[in-house]
Formats: structure tokens, sequence, C-alpha cells
């Protein structure tokens, strides 16, 4: 049975079992050491959460194609994959989630930017108050994620992009700066925006359309609306207003972030049901576009690997309470 993920905002048992379920993996040891993964320093136990910190970042680390650039397109963003990759990680960190809670009926929140988007101050909005994901700070000082140098079991970020780009090891608190590089987040009338397909005269109708070539980052498309490169600024505006550890590669070490691809995924479910469960591009591209393509295996370090074209319906896994 399709379990349902619902705003985290309006759904106080799915906000209080997401808490629990993550300061849970953030404790459990997945066996693997940090020296499997090239990590320099002494091996260290890597936690299942950080295993998701990992596999990001080397997704956003490796260039499409491997000779290119990871700047102008990588194995998780910048192109036609982005939707259908992060909507597989999502998938197997709602699979932990049900695991280590034992509920098989738990369904991964969403948290809708959106709505406060339209606030005045969105710093002051009820997702960051102490009994949702807590505040701002270096460290975060409130909420189930605060840090406390004394407390093993506190949440602590481990892994982080060092100043050469590649993962380090560290002990810390998680880090959020607000407003930092984006003065707000995007609004309803943006993700309105995302969504029009009027006429020319009216609007875009190439947000019709999936993705267009060269399917690169600022290509065409709804996509490339989403994602944040063209258009308003959507998901790549959320991860730049509320900074700190959501604004390098390793972003999976903040829970928000798996709030907020949940609610990119639920756009980009309401778009689908609006034209259809389509993805581009199709095989007949060429090989150096191995892993955007529809039926290419997504390029992952966790897990079986799974195609674009096997993420487009999973609505017998989960449904969203509401899709725009």
């Amino acid at each position: 049975m399709a379990v349902v993920r619902k705003n985290i905002l309006t759904a106080p048992a799915a906000r209080d079992a997401y808490i629990e379920g993550v300061r849970r993996l953030k404790r459990e040891d997945s066996t693997l050491k940090t020296t499997a993964f090239g990590i320099p320093g002494p091996p260290a136990p890597v936690r299942t959460y950080d295993l998701f910190v990992i596999w990001h970042f080397k997704a956003m680390m490796a260039p499409v194609p491997p000779t290119g650039d990871s700047n102008n397109r990588n194995a998780a963003h910048r192109g036609p994959v982005f939707l259908p990759w992060h909507r597989f990680m999502l998938n197997l960190l709602e699979a932990h989630l049900q695991r280590v809670l034992n509920d098989s009926s738990f369904g991964l929140p969403y948290w809708d930017w959106s709505t406060d988007g339209s606030l005045p101050a969105p710093e002051t909005a009820l997702i960051w108050k102490p009994d949702f994901m807590g505040g701002q700070g270096n460290p975060v000082s409130d909420g189930p994620f605060a840090f406390n140098a004394g407390d093993a079991n506190s949440f602590r970020v481990r892994l982080e992009v060092g100043p050469s780009v590649k993962l380090r090891q560290t002990d810390r608190g998680l880090r959020r700066s607000f407003a930092s590089d984006s003065p707000t987040l995007p609004n309803a009338l943006d993700v309105g925006a995302a969504y029009n397909t009027l006429p020319v005269a009216f609007g875009d109708p190439d947000l019709a359309t999936y993705d267009f070539a060269p399917w690169l980052f600022n290509s065409r498309g709804f996509r490339s609306r989403l994602e944040g490169f063209t258009g308003t600024g959507l998901h790549n505006q959320v991860h730049r207003w509320i900074g700190g550890d959501m604004a390098p590669a390793s972003s999976p070490n903040d829970p928000v972030f798996f709030l907020h691809h949940a609610n990119v995924d639920r756009l980009w479910e309401g778009w689908m049901n609006r034209h259809g469960r389509t993805y581009l591009p199709t095989m007949s591209e060429s090989a150096e576009l191995l892993g955007h393509r529809i039926d290419d295996p997504l390029i992952s370090p966790l897990g079986a690997g799974v195609t674009p074209r096997k993420t487009l319906d999973n609505t017998a896994l989960f449904t969203y309470d509401v899709v725009p």
C-alpha cells in the first residue's frame, strides 16, 4: 500500500516520526568506514544517515560526460536527471526511516516553502520553531538538531566539504545562515509561474516540455525552471536562502534538505499530472549523456540502481496529501 507524504506543518505525527527517524539513522553504524569512500584521516564509522551526504557529494562531483565539467552537468544536477535522481534518493531514505521506526506506513513529510516565501520575514515561519526544525546559527542552538558538544547523542555534522572541494571528517554542530545568499524564499506566485503553459503571448510554452537539448543546466523546459537555473530560482533559491550546511555539495547534512526535496518532488508530481509521465532525453541521444537518458542506470554508490523511467510513476510507493 502506498504511503502518504504529508505537509510537515500540518502533520505533527509525521513531523515527530521524521525527527526521531533521522536521529536514529544518525546514530546507526552503517558498518562502512570513511576509508571506503576515500575520505582522509583515520578510519571512522560512517553512520547510515551520513551515507546520504556522501552519495549526494559524489554525484555532484561526477561530471557528465566524465571528461566534462561538473559545474555544467553532473550525475545528479544541472541536467534532466535532477528530478529522477533525487526521487530515488528520497525513496531510499524513506525506506530506511520506515525500517528504523518499524513503521511501514511512514511517509516522508515535505515542507511547502512557497507558503513561507510569502511572509514578510520567512525566518519567523513555523518550520524554524524549536518543536520543528529549529532555527539558524553556527551552530544551530535550538530544536531537535541543536548541538551540544558534551552530548554524544546530539546531532553532529561528521563530514563536510573542505577547501579542496573534497569531503573531510569533522565533529561540529549544524549550521544555518538565513538570507545569506538570497533575500527570501520562493513564493506561491513563483511556483505558479513554473506551471505556466499558456501560449507564447501569455507565457512560456516550453514549460510543457520536460527538458530540451543540449540538456544543460539552463536548457529550456520545466526541469531547469524547477531546479532553479531559469525563472525565479525555486529549488536553488531555497538552498541559498537557508545557507550554512544547505549551501555546499554536502547539503544533506541538514535534515531540512529532505523536506525541501520532498516538496520539489511534489511539484514535479503535479507537473506530471498535468502533462503526463514523460521524460527526455531518450536513448537515441549520445552516450556522452550516460546517466541522464531515460533508461540509463542512475549513478549511485548506494542501493540498487534504477533508471529515470522507473521513477516516473511511483504511485504504488507513495502519494502526496496535496498535489498542486
